[in-house]
């Protein structure tokens, strides 16, 4: 029988409140470019019709790329995650797997991909999974309990794979040539933004982002400087005013707060994310539109949309 190891896998540095480095690897000359591909853009549940087929109908799950030699980070482990493993599995041979997983909440929408992850089952893959702290328990327990009978048929530790998982709220990672910043975002439970950054290139990624209750467009300080001068920034749009009106409390932001987070941070372009189950392609075509008015001409707006692949920062030389 198989078991799972979290034994600690120390190849990339870490800077946190509490300063405890480790070491570092494929630090490199700094290219300046990431290379994003999106496999699930949906939030709360995942969905599938012939009117949502546009935007795709899987659950968060983003592809970040730097450089070649950098091992691949993944934003969040929704259903989208199966495609991406599908995909990855015919790239790489028996065991070579190796990346990084920065996941936002556990949510069951940003976590249900992970046994469906096809390099998981590989033996040798490794996967370093970064989250946020848990009160009063920790990481690898509290996604351990959803993988398990009778909520799952087996139990996470018979994957062949070696899992470290990484607690942080704060801080900064070094993966490969970028540099990862990690924050606290306000949303129902524990939940992080992050940031990365690699020569010009900056994407931001706050998917689950709860406006302020009165339905305000008040962006914290702490959000602005996050997100200031980023390229890319996927943000939270699941409402519009009226379904924030009803559902204040649920963790998520409007249109207009999507644009307000956007203008207030000064980023080049706006990708509207972890959007509702409910809304067809249609609706996620005028969401665009009414956050383009929102926004200005400086900034750019579209909706996250699977398969839709982004590139920021400079290209590399062809």
């Amino acid at each position: 029988m198989l078991f799972h190891s979290a034994r600690s896998w120390s190849t990339f540095a870490t800077t946190t409140s509490g300063g405890n480095p480790l070491e570092a690897t494929n630090r490199g000359t700094i290219p300046k470019m990431l290379d994003l591909t999106f496999y699930g853009v949906r939030g709360s549940t995942p969905c599938s019709c012939d009117a949502t087929n546009g935007i795709g109908g899987n659950t968060s799950c983003v592809l970040v790329r730097g450089p070649e030699g950098d091992d691949p980070i993944v934003l969040d482990l929704g259903t989208g995650l199966r495609y991406l493993g599908n995909e990855m599995i015919g790239a790489v041979g028996e065991g070579e797997f190796a990346g990084t997983a920065l996941v936002t909440h556990l949510h069951w929408d940003h976590v249900q991909g992970i046994p469906f992850f096809v390099p998981l089952l590989r033996p040798n893959a490794r996967l370093r999974l970064v989250g946020p702290s848990q009160p009063g328990s920790d990481l690898e327990t509290e996604i351990a309990s959803f993988i398990r009978p009778p909520l799952f048929p087996v139990d996470l530790s018979i994957l062949p794979c070696d899992i470290d998982f990484i607690e942080m709220s704060s801080g900064t990672i070094e993966l490969g040539t970028s540099t990862v910043t990690v924050a606290a975002i306000e949303h129902v439970g524990p939940t992080n933004g992050y940031r990365i950054d690699n020569g010009d290139a900056s994407v931001v990624y706050i998917p689950d982002h709860q406006q302020p209750v009165d339905g305000t467009l008040d962006v914290p300080a702490s959000v602005v400087d996050f997100c200031r001068g980023a390229d890319l920034l996927i943000h939270d749009a699941q409402y519009d005013d009226a379904e924030f009106a009803v559902k204040t409390t649920w963790g998520h932001s409007s249109i207009r707060y999507a644009a307000a987070v956007a203008r207030a941070s000064g980023v080049r372009r706006l990708v509207l994310f972890h959007h509702d189950p409910s809304h067809d392609d249609a609706w996620i075509a005028r969401a665009v539109t009414e956050a383009q008015c929102l926004v200005g001409p400086g900034i750019e707006v579209m909706a996250a949309a699977e398969g839709l692949k982004l590139r920021s920062g400079i290209p590399s030389a062809a």
